[in-house]
């Protein structure tokens, strides 16, 4: 992949330094960064695989969580619909490891961030320059609040959702429980605790939808779980930059929690037999700001 960057830390400050004589406290301006932000945006149009608007299957039923924070594992700027997957401008790649048995993003080391929370910061030098219409973002992790029925009481639990092509969890804290992996797990597999109960379970093996509006033009490797979305103007970086850009990368998670309905009545029932089919994001808008 071309200029390869793995950017570990939330935050890459630009040095400041002082030159001349030792009274003089003059100091040149910080180095202008590039700044990535998470949102999560629960009315944003809901899409499928294909990156078309999308509506709930017969026979499902479907709800908005509230997520609290999200994880990625690659983020990628490509500058025409034809680029294909690694060719464009990578700004960051995760931690991965092979300790449990194959590669896989490893989660102890993910990066987290919350709504309109950064989640990268990193000097604009080391972005190539050039216009990119395009940014690709492989999610890992995400973490929220959902509503389930049980016995007639609906309840609020926390939902742990792992949506990376592989991941390699030794342990996790959910609310305050403790769930021991200790291996690798594939996409889809989650966690869920509510009043300091905990269950977990694995959805169907390609089932989690990810959004890719150039499917036709420049597909993702299936399972990756790599996300695209569209500049409304182009990010355009000239290498002279004097102020920071940031990119706010806002996710669909409109319906974004689905599962096959035993009782029709749109709630989520896991005591009736209700399982959960798909976890993923429902499209991505990424919008520039100074």
């Amino acid at each position: 992949m071309k200029h390869l960057k793995s950017v570990l830390v939330l935050a890459i400050f630009g040095m400041t330094f002082s030159c001349g004589t030792d009274n003089d406290d003059s100091q040149p301006p910080s180095e202008a960064n590039l700044i990535i932000k998470l949102n999560f945006d629960a009315n944003q149009q809901r899409l499928n695989n294909l990156g078309q608007p999308a509506t709930i299957p017969d026979g499902n039923a479907a709800q908005t969580p509230t997520i609290q924070k999200m994880s990625a594992n690659y983020i990628e700027f490509a500058p025409t619909a034809t680029t294909q997957l690694g060719q464009g401008e990578v700004v960051f790649v995760g931690e991965e490891t092979d300790a449990g048995g194959t590669m896989a993003i490893d989660f102890q080391q993910a990066i987290f961030a919350g709504n309109d929370d950064v989640f990268l910061s990193m000097p604009l030098s080391e972005v190539a320059s050039g216009s990119y219409e395009w940014v690709r973002v492989s999610l890992a992790y995400q973490e929220g609040d959902i509503q389930l029925l049980n016995n007639s009481s609906e309840i609020t639990g926390t939902l742990a959702s792992f949506v990376g092509y592989n991941n390699y969890i030794t342990s996790f804290d959910l609310n305050g429980s403790a769930i021991a992996v200790n291996d690798d797990v594939l996409q889809g597999f989650w966690a869920f605790e509510a009043l300091g109960f905990t269950t977990q379970g694995q959805a169907p093996p390609g089932a989690t939808t990810v959004p890719n509006p150039l499917f036709a033009t420049s597909p993702v490797p299936q399972g990756s779980c790599v996300v695209t979305g569209e500049f409304s103007n182009a990010l355009t970086i000239t290498g002279n930059e004097t102020e920071d850009v940031t990119v706010t990368l806002s996710f669909s998670v409109n319906d974004s929690f689905e599962w096959t309905e035993v009782n029709a009545d749109g709630k989520y029932e896991p005591s009736a037999g209700e399982q959960v089919v798909d976890m993923g994001l429902r499209g991505l808008i990424p919008m520039v700001s100074n």
